[in-house]
């Protein structure tokens, strides 16, 4: 009784901590933002840390806060889109069998909760797309209004006049431009901050002592092998089905290209291992693709060619460099 009851004031609290975190994005702040993409990561400590059961107490009792507070829409919206993705990871990430002796425990892959991650950063925007229309040029219609809209209360534009931008010119073609942009975008983002939160949540319960599995090492990280026929078939569904077949396709093959620019860091910090400037060459990788962002698109090939040819396997085979005379 006094572990179901502790059970249940962690979850509470930790949904409480997760709708906060949602909610705080209505305040408009730009630290807001930031706030909101961190509300899944009280949901993954109380499950990674307690239990499952807590997390997904945590999920259900932030949802149903945020529909008391701000309406039944977002009980839904939060479950669809934070909470239970949130406490699915973490369910995953806990989960292990016997291999050998009874006393040796294998572990979910880390590879396969990046997958998974991926896959339910693209049916989170999925389930979003009803909200904008039923079809694609419907969707990138209300889309294009919104952003219009927007333009207009930013710089100050009546409505009826040109939407001309001091300093860039007319706007249509930016818009056009982030109409198709968007949605792989945010399926991009949602991928991206459901494993970084994952990741923060897990460094936080190792700290505290409470997290059951060993820390996986990231040079070893493999993506499961069906993955590479998955990105196969979403960019082909992308090139070839049409209307929101085609979009959700779409989405499906950039959530599961940020997948391979994770697996290309992997990939990264094998080769580098036994580098003596492998410090300098991380941080500036690192540095770079925060500071520029593009050259995440070469931690993508990376992780393909890694996936073709086996990259670390092969320097592997050749051990590390004889040490100097």
């Amino acid at each position: 009784m006094a572990i179901g009851l502790r059970l249940a004031l962690i979850g509470i609290g930790a949904g409480a901590a997760a709708a906060l975190l949602f909610a705080s994005v209505l305040s408009g702040s730009l630290l807001s933002v930031f706030l909101f993409y961190l509300a899944p990561l009280p949901i993954m400590i109380a499950a990674l840390g307690w239990s499952h059961w807590a997390g997904l107490l945590a999920a259900l009792a932030a949802a149903l806060g945020l529909a008391v507070v701000f309406g039944t829409f977002f009980f839904p919206a939060f479950l669809i889109g934070i909470g239970l993705p949130a406490w699915w990871l973490a369910y995953l990430a806990l989960l292990a069998r016997p291999q050998g002796d009874a006393q040796t425990l294998e572990w979910y892959p880390p590879g396969r909760l990046v997958a998974w991650a991926a896959v339910l950063g693209a049916v989170v925007i999925i389930a979003t797309i009803p909200q904008f229309g039923s079809d694609a040029t419907t969707v990138q219609a209300t889309l294009k209004t919104a952003f219009e809209r927007m333009f207009r209360v930013q710089f100050h534009i009546p409505a009826g006049e040109p939407l001309i931008i001091p300093g860039l010119g007319e706007a249509s073609g930016a818009i056009d431009l982030l109409v198709v942009a968007l949605p792989p975008a945010a399926a991009v983002v949602t991928t991206a901050t459901q494993i970084f939160n994952l990741w923060l949540a897990a460094r936080i319960v190792s700290v505290s002592g409470r997290l059951r599995r060993p820390w996986p090492d990231l040079a070893t990280l493999r993506l499961p092998p069906a993955t590479p026929f998955m990105l196969a078939a979403a960019v082909a569904g992308a090139l070839m089905l049409p209307d929101l077949l085609g979009v959700c396709a779409g989405l499906f093959a950039a959530t599961l290209l940020i997948a391979y620019a994770l697996l290309g860091f992997a990939v990264l910090h094998g080769l580098t291992r036994h580098l003596q400037a492998r410090a300098l060459v991380l941080v500036g990788v690192y540095t770079a693709v925060l500071m520029l962002g593009w050259p995440v698109l070469l931690m993508m090939l990376l992780g393909l060619i890694d996936t073709a040819l086996d990259l670390r396997a092969r320097v592997a085979m050749r051990g590390p460099p004889a040490p100097l005379s």
